[in-house]
């Protein structure tokens, strides 16, 4: 079983960017589809970037396309997901799934102030 847990949420203004961390646990979240999803208050949770195993292919949602990067680090069993250019509308509990163990983390809080 996959454990895994986000971090690097915040408060931050808009135009501004930030960082979030997935970190796995276990050998297996290093090669395992790793993706990112976001509940806006009131709204049901929505797919916002995956990466493959290898890290070679990453798939975005059409809004965060061109201003969000996902990556991963296999070596420290860690996945990242860069924001940049934030809107008020990114605002949300954004969790990171691992698919392969449907393993969902407890979600991390971003804020974005207009």
């Amino acid at each position: 079983q996959v454990q895994v847990v986000e971090s690097g949420g915040g408060l931050v203004q808009a135009g501004g960017s930030l960082r979030l961390t997935c970190t796995g646990s276990g050998d297996a979240f290093g090669t395992d589809r790793v993706t990112w999803h976001r509940r806006a208050p009131g709204k049901e949770r929505e797919f916002v970037a995956a990466i493959s195993g290898s890290g070679r292919d990453t798939t975005y949602a059409y809004p965060v396309r061109g201003r969000f990067i996902v990556s991963r680090d296999r070596a420290s069993n860690t996945v990242f997901l860069e924001m940049n250019n934030l809107k008020s509308e990114d605002s949300g509990i954004y969790y990171c799934r691992d698919a392969d163990f449907e393993s969902w983390g407890p979600g991390t809080q971003v804020t974005i102030s207009s």
